[in-house]
């Protein structure tokens, strides 16, 4: 493509020195990937600045490049100047890939908790509508039997753009996209051309990047003031709301299209009715604008209906009938570590969960005493390099609603386990529940309490070697991560896997 066109999406630059009357061959945000031909944007990253590496990416053969800052230019090289690099991209890539989301309905979700689950009932319902769909988001990006492996949420705006544009030009026919705060705050989906836009929640998480609840708030928002704003490509556009959630009614009032609300309030356009939670799932009538049906799902908890009803408000915008949602609800099966069960022979109910913040593990905890009819075993801890003040919150949440809360590494990064584990330890000592030492816990569980164990695979071993027929054991806050991140290097590390093996040890798997 030349740069003159690519130059049209982005609007007025400020300053543009030198042709624009040549082919790009590619664009680069990494230097060190540049070839001959590419275009190069210097973003400003936490950590790095991409305008020290101009020379070496002139040097690569980029033939463009597009700053914020002039002041160390190379010679030779086309310059676009623009006050924001990261959005420029974001437009220019969607331009490059000849904007794949044009001809696509595209859904965003966006929230704390319930983004992945969402995107999997959409994708069922999608399916049973005739549209083939494909997704992208915290477990991978895929197609079909296509699978990409996920590295981020969202990805960068030059690889989201290549990625959608390789799932289109595969056949899919509808995309549904998890919407992260930091792609939101950093301008990767400002070139996607969103039909609808769902908000699931907002809870505390990622306070280490955003600092505060408000911009945490803020960052979320712009996929429904500034990215749902109906236009040429797309003149209906819907926000899809939670209303039970206080975000929610902000985002609803602020948003820049037709918003349908949903939840439990009487208020809302999409609710439920005479809904039964079990341990086969959920059940219940779904209410709509244009009618009700029955429906049922394997899906556990409540929670857990509020990602139905999200769903169900995505596909209702789009059109979908209600035959379709029912059928797309009750056709979808288990999500990757989300409440994944692991199988086994001892009346035992093992579930490996990725609730890594306060709400989401309140959510899963509060749904399994719905359930059980023994105890509560949760094994957990709390990511290292990441937003400390919600260690002692999730200590609290699991001493509260656990009959034994089993405190242990989750992905420690370069911090220490034991001073991670200290501090989540903080907030279940208010809770005055016994703490107890291992040599304890050689049987079962006399009494409400806590311990810690530093080794994760050790403590899964632990809660299911104590576990009795009846009893729920919960491992959270990795999911279906396969890794565990000590230092700077990932290690194979599986929930699933390791509680597999702790239940053949105890002659429990199926």
């Amino acid at each position: 493509m030349r740069f003159s066109e690519l130059l049209q999406s982005i609007g007025e630059p400020v300053r543009v020195t030198g042709t624009t009357d040549m082919e790009i061959r590619g664009l680069f945000y990494d230097s060190r990937a540049v070839i001959p031909g590419g275009l190069f944007f210097a973003l400003r990253g936490a950590a790095v600045d991409g305008h020290s590496f101009l020379s070496r990416a002139a040097g690569a053969g980029a033939v463009a490049v597009v700053v914020e800052d002039e002041s160390d230019l190379p010679a030779g090289v086309t310059a676009v100047t623009v006050h924001d690099a990261r959005q420029a991209m974001a437009r220019m890539a969607a331009c490059y890939y000849g904007d794949p989301t044009a001809g696509v309905p595209l859904i965003g979700i966006t929230g704390t908790n319930g983004k992945t689950t969402t995107t999997y009932l959409i994708e069922s319902i999608l399916a049973k509508g005739g549209i083939p769909p494909a997704v992208l988001g915290t477990i991978n990006y895929r197609f079909g039997a296509t699978r990409f492996e996920s590295s981020h949420t969202t990805p960068e705006s030059v690889d989201l753009q290549k990625m959608l544009r390789q799932l289109v030009d595969l056949g899919a026919k509808g995309v549904v996209m998890e919407v992260s705060s930091h792609s939101l705050e950093q301008k990767r989906v400002d070139g996607c051309l969103f039909d609808v836009g769902v908000f699931t929640n907002l809870t505390r998480d990622h306070l280490d990047y955003h600092h505060d609840m408000e911009s945490y708030l803020e960052s979320k928002q712009r996929l429904f003031t500034e990215l749902l704003v109906p236009d040429r490509h797309k003149r209906l556009r819907h926000a899809v709301v939670n209303i039970d959630d206080p975000a929610g009614l902000v985002i609803a009032r602020s948003a820049a299209c037709p918003v349908l609300t949903y939840g439990l309030d009487p208020a809302a356009a999409l609710s439920a009715r005479d809904v039964v939670f079990s341990t086969a799932g959920i059940s219940g009538i779904l209410t709509t604008p244009a009618g009700e049906s029955a429906f049922s799902s394997r899906l556990l908890g409540r929670f857990n209906l509020y990602n139905i009803l999200s769903a169900a408000g995505a596909a209702y915008a789009l059109g979908l009938s209600l035959d379709t949602i029912r059928s797309g609800i009750e056709e979808h099966g288990k999500v990757e570590g989300r409440l994944e069960r692991v199988e086994n022979d001892r009346g035992v109910t093992v579930l490996v969960d990725y609730a890594h913040t306060g709400d989401a593990l309140e959510n899963v905890l509060q749904t399994l005493q719905e359930l059980a009819t023994g105890h509560i075993i949760t094994v957990f801890g709390c990511g290292g390099d990441r937003d400390r003040g919600k260690r002692p919150l999730m200590g609290a949440v699991a001493g509260r609603y656990s009959d034994l809360a089993i405190i242990t590494s989750d992905n420690p990064r370069t911090e220490e386990p034991a001073a991670i584990i200290r501090e989540v330890r903080e907030g279940l000592l208010p809770l005055s529940i016994r703490e107890y030492r291992l040599a304890e816990l050689s049987a079962t569980i006399v009494e409400k309490g806590f311990l810690t164990v530093e080794s994760r695979r050790e403590a899964i071993r632990l809660a299911i070697r104590i576990a009795r027929p009846g009893d729920i054991v919960l491992v959270a806050g990795k999911g279906h991560e396969d890794y565990q991140i000590i230092g700077k290097e990932k290690h194979h590390f599986d929930d699933r896997e390791e509680a597999a093996i702790a239940l053949r040890m105890t002659g429990g798997v199926e």
